[in-house]
């Protein structure tokens, strides 16, 4: 096929020898088959920020940490220079994903280059090479629903354990290979520890997962692997071997509003008083 204008520069570089064709186009990006080499992969070519229609990127960027101090005030002040620096944190966040979640034992393409917005990574396939399925496209005995569901959580704890949560977890971007699920789609992910949406967002990719897979085993919509995951981390008890029940006792205990109250009212008081110091303060400097 004729080569996409996006991937000449990796045809230039040697990079890739032949692109095959492509194998399909979403919201984010578009994604061809490429031979590099005697080798086939997978090349991500992300679309440009005003053509996504990925709207949600402020909510999932909270919490990434900006190492050079430039970019970081750049970025906080949207300045032109600072969208740029956004953007290309934004394209880099799914490199930096798959190459820590691989050394987490997360089931994830291997990536192999990041170039002008391209990223060239491994092509998962099934048993006769081409590319394979998606999770939505497979019909799952109930035994092969529970197997690849606990593989997918399984997935999801090494995750949270490497600090991450994929944040739009569903049965769109697992594929399904020989050896079972592979996750995908990753430029979203989630800082777990300093993203105030973690907890919700981790729910929500677990909450989908049992959705899907009780299709075919339901008694999976009766578990409560999300809370019961969360809890253990919050309290530092989650580990990639921590043996799950997919229970979860909710506290029934009702809130004591009065007591409530009064904390909000300590801690309103609490300012006023900060306030007047600073007010204190200037007026002194003065």
């Amino acid at each position: 096929m004729k080569i996409p204008k996006r991937l000449q520069p990796l045809v230039d570089d040697g990079m890739v020898d032949e692109v095959l064709y492509q194998l399909m186009s979403g919201k984010e990006a578009q994604v061809f088959v490429v031979r590099c080499g005697d080798g086939v992969r997978c090349a991500k070519v992300y679309k440009e920020a005003q053509k996504r229609s990925f709207k949600q990127a402020v909510q999932y960027q909270e919490g990434r940490k900006v190492r050079n101090s430039r970019r970081a005030r750049a970025m906080s002040k949207k300045t032109r220079y600072g969208q740029k620096e956004q953007e290309d944190a934004w394209l880099n966040a799914e490199v930096d994903a798959l190459y820590r979640l691989a050394q987490a034992g997360v089931r994830v393409p291997e990536p192999f280059g990041f170039v002008d917005g391209v990223l060239l990574m491994e092509m998962i396939a099934d048993e006769d090479g081409k590319a394979a399925p998606r999770l939505d496209d497979v019909v799952l005995t109930p035994e092969q629903a529970r197997v690849y569901h606990a593989q997918v959580i399984s997935d999801v704890v090494r995750m949270l354990c490497a600090g991450l949560i994929h944040g739009d977890l569903s049965e769109f971007n697992v594929l399904v290979d020989p050896d079972g699920p592979v996750i995908i789609d990753l430029p979203q992910a989630v800082n777990a520890s300093g993203n105030n949406n973690a907890e919700r967002m981790l729910e929500r990719d677990i909450d989908n997962m049992c959705r899907y897979f009780g299709r075919f085993a339901p008694e999976l919509l009766n578990t409560d692997y999300g809370k019961e995951i969360w809890a253990l981390y919050e309290a530092g008890e989650l580990y990639p071997d921590t043996k799950l029940t997919g229970c979860f006792e909710h506290n029934t205990k009702s809130a004591d509003v009065d007591e409530l109250i009064e904390i909000i009212e300590a801690a309103k008081e609490e300012e006023r008083d900060r306030q007047e110091r600073l007010q204190e303060a200037e007026a002194g400097n003065d």
